[in-house]
């Protein structure tokens, strides 16, 4: 016969109360990839919190590295904007100049943290190469998180299935994007003056 338990009515606040306190902080965080519990690291969790501390503000970057020597990034104002935060989700909107139509979009996912670029027309159409990036395979540090190519960027564009893309934020100084592709000399690095907040510009197209 199966155990019961019996609680005196009398007793059932104070029960109460004990299953309420012994249950404070056992509640799992929910990431933004279904139902699963997220189980970040502590060096994710604080990076996470340092976006987060940047919501709201613009900051104005320069390339630093830039292996195909575009000259869209090279010669036009560069602006990144941390738009948008969620439960779960961060929009940082990154502007070249008048065009609007790139967003970084980083997210928690159960296994760690997610990096996609969310790419649009000036009509807010989704481009041809949109929802591209992928997804941290360690815990990184505090300051730097590496996301390695998933397999849809691996169908989208198959040239760059060896890509590692990098968030670096030096909290009150610096943060930076960077892309590489393993096996190849193909690098891009823009870093943004975190110490000189400008006036956050229009949203970007689609959004």
């Amino acid at each position: 016969m199966p155990m019961r338990w019996i609680v005196s009515t009398a007793g059932a606040p104070a029960l109460l109360a004990m299953l309420l306190t012994a249950c404070i902080g056992c509640a799992s965080t929910r990431s933004n990839d279904g139902d699963a519990p997220a189980t970040h690291t502590d060096a994710q969790r604080r990076f996470w919190s340092a976006l987060e501390s940047l919501c709201g503000q613009a900051f104005e970057g320069r390339v630093v590295e830039d292996s195909t020597s575009n000259p869209d990034f090279a010669r036009r104002p560069l602006v990144m904007h941390v738009r948008t935060c969620e439960p779960g989700r961060i929009l940082v909107p990154f502007h070249v100049a008048d065009d609007r139509s790139r967003t970084w979009v980083i997210t928690q996912t159960a296994a760690g943290l997610r990096l996609k670029h969310d790419h649009r027309h000036e009509d807010g159409t989704e481009d041809d190469l949109t929802q591209y990036g992928g997804d941290t395979r360690s815990s990184g540090t505090a300051v730097r998180q590496e996301f390695h190519a998933d397999a849809h960027t691996a169908a989208l564009l198959p040239p760059a299935a060896t890509n590692v893309w990098t968030i670096e934020i030096e909290p009150g100084r610096m943060f930076a994007y960077a892309l590489r592709r393993e096996g190849t000399d193909r690098r891009f690095r823009v870093e943004f003056d975190l110490a000189r907040p400008v006036t956050p510009p229009p949203g970007p197209w689609g959004h």
